[in-house]
């Protein structure tokens, strides 16, 4: 029987069930830590994707350890933006609240894709559901070296079966979990855009 490292995506799909139910409770306080650690399972998935999504992995390995670094000195992820926000540094490159920004993102294109990949039949390509899913939540913020390199990256993905295999999944299976990604992801999602609304930062920058 497979262990959890071997199944990324119910793992993936466990850490974001534990944060909606913060999220959605009286008191949403999501500690840096719980946020860091649930999008740190995202890296065995890109890393399988390793050169197709290597200009997702590279910016999105950064910026989660980052995060992980920052919950060392800060419980919550309002208090790290209200900290930035207090330096004057919320929308500086180097700044916590960006790269909380650019995480943001990388969630809702998994989340794009896996919408996607649950919406067409096993024999759909996966490069145009990753089209799609790029195209819908990354592209409106990337120039035309990195669209370039994204479009170039995406022509070397694998065919969907061969990444359930690689992932341990069936078509079924996989499904499932990222059905379960989905539901979950959309209110933690949700928190963040409002954390920013709430700051006055926006969330297209």
């Amino acid at each position: 029987m497979a262990n959890q490292v071997d199944k990324p995506l119910k793992v993936l799909a466990d850490a974001f069930k534990e944060m909606a139910v913060i999220v959605n409770s009286p008191s949403p306080d999501v500690s840096v830590k719980q946020f860091s650690d649930a999008c740190s399972h995202l890296l065995r998935l890109f890393g399988v994707l390793e050169y197709a999504f290597k200009f997702v992995k590279l910016d999105y390995v950064e910026k989660v350890k980052d995060l992980a670094d920052a919950s060392s000195s800060i419980s919550t992820l309002q208090v790290m933006v209200d900290e930035d926000i207090e330096a004057g540094q919320a929308k500086k490159a180097f700044s916590h609240t960006r790269k909380l920004l650019r995480v943001k993102r990388a969630l809702e294109m998994v989340r794009a894709l896996f919408e996607e990949i649950i919406a067409t039949e096993a024999d759909s390509s996966l490069k145009d559901a990753a089209f799609k899913a790029y195209n819908q939540v990354l592209a409106p913020y990337h120039g035309h070296g990195l669209k370039e390199s994204a479009e170039t990256g995406m022509e070397s993905l694998p065919t969907r079966a061969l990444l359930l295999c690689m992932i341990n999944e069936t078509e079924e299976t996989a499904k499932i979990q990222m059905k379960s990604y989905v539901t979950a992801s959309t209110p933690v999602i949700e928190y963040l855009n409002k954390l920013f609304l709430s700051k006055k930062l926006g969330t297209n920058w």
